[in-house]
């Protein structure tokens, strides 16, 4: 039994006010590229299909194009509600859907009933669990104690009655315990939502949702397949991939990962403005079309640097300083009390403050000129 395990598409993300549908629909399609290579039994999305409860009509639009095609293949789709997601609203259709082939998880109430695969050892079972809180687990169950994350998943699992002599398949949405997070993730005060691995040791294999780092959780049996595209510059250095699960005779299971090339990637570049500007002439690099964070380590800030910059990097995102100035942070008092200090003095004490550095001859001669428009008098 192979299956292609996704997760967190985000369709309708905006990283620093860039649109990445652009980057979406062409990940969706170098996606279904890897499904017609690998022809999987099967093809699950793990949650977060949107990246808003209520996502825009181009991101349905895309995501009705993407399932569409997969249902025209032939191949079985498995969907739940992550984190992101409107529960409702994934669920909506998913009597009429799974006519097509496409699973959609139901609005928790308590009862998740698996849909049966077949193949040459027998039936698999597919469990969807959408992403559940306490509060979820608690009105479903009123009779169970249910305090944590860990106490809500367990107690849904146990509810599944899973049959030990089967092989199963559980695709859920949530923070297991130990699991690396990235930047671009929704972080719970004090690790709240952990869930501890033990819960999911009836299952054969655990198709994660949530974290946008590629990993296995304990073993191979549970994992996260990671974000199709970088979401984060946390994420430049990653290799963003598609998870192949493949389970044998019960007992038996194959993990393996097949990248997946973006139409723009991820970049973080630092050095001078002289260094930076020089390197895009004599580097044959991509980063002049990538989405870029910029640290520039100057000491003096360049004028319009934003608009230089995207000259040559034409999709930077961010633009940082790293230098003396940004290292410290001063707190700004006021003068000390009974000194003789002209406004000149007092506005040089204050600029060196703030920026680890005097001002120069150039901007103190500007200071001077201005205060003594202002004052008229003598600084």
């Amino acid at each position: 039994m192979k299956l292609i395990h996704l997760s967190d598409l985000h369709l309708g993300k905006r990283l620093r006010e860039y649109s990445l549908m652009e980057d979406q629909a062409f990940i969706l399609e170098t996606i279904l590229r890897v499904v017609d290579d690998e022809r999987p039994d099967g093809v699950i999305i793990a949650g977060d299909v949107y990246d808003k409860s209520v996502p825009s009509a181009e991101a349905v639009a895309l995501f009705d194009r993407f399932l569409s095609d997969l249902a025209d293949r032939g191949h079985p789709v498995f969907v739940i509600s992550g984190n992101h997601d409107s529960a409702e609203r994934i669920s909506y259709g998913r009597s009429i859907m799974s006519r097509s082939g496409v699973y959609l998880s139901a609005v928790f109430d308590g009862s998740v009933e698996p849909v049966v695969l077949e193949d040459a050892y027998g039936p698999v079972h597919v469990y969807l669990l959408p992403f559940i809180k306490p509060a979820n687990v608690r009105a479903a169950y009123p009779e169970e104690e249910i305090a944590s994350y860990t106490d809500a998943v367990r107690a849904a699992v146990a509810h599944m009655n899973v049959d030990p002599a089967v092989r199963s398949v559980l695709v859920t949405h949530q923070f297991v315990t130990g699991a690396e997070r990235s930047e671009s993730e929704t972080v719970s005060v004090g690790g709240s939502d952990n869930v501890d691995v033990s819960v999911f040791e009836a299952f054969d294999y655990v198709a994660l949702g949530h974290i946008h780092r590629p990993q296995n959780c304990g073993s191979p049996r549970v994992r996260y397949c990671g974000t199709p595209l970088k979401y984060s510059f946390s994420e430049a250095k990653d290799e963003k991939s598609v998870t192949v699960a493949e389970l044998g005779p019960k007992g038996q299971l194959a993990v393996r990962t097949v990248p997946l090339i973006p139409l723009r990637d991820m970049a973080d570049i630092r050095g001078s403005y002289d260094e930076i500007t020089l390197r895009s002439f004599y580097e044959n690099t991509s980063w002049r079309t990538d989405y870029v964070r910029i640290t520039l380590t100057d000491e003096e800030e360049i004028p319009n640097v934003g608009d230089k910059l995207r000259t040559i990097y034409t999709n930077w995102m961010q633009i940082l300083y790293d230098n003396r100035r940004t290292r410290q942070d001063n707190a700004v008092t006021g003068a000390e009390e009974g000194a003789e200090r002209s406004p000149l003095q007092l506005f040089a004490d204050f600029y060196e403050l703030q920026n680890n550095g005097p001002m120069t001859e150039d901007q103190s001669a500007f200071m001077t000129g201005l205060i003594e428009d202002i004052w008229g008098g003598a600084v």
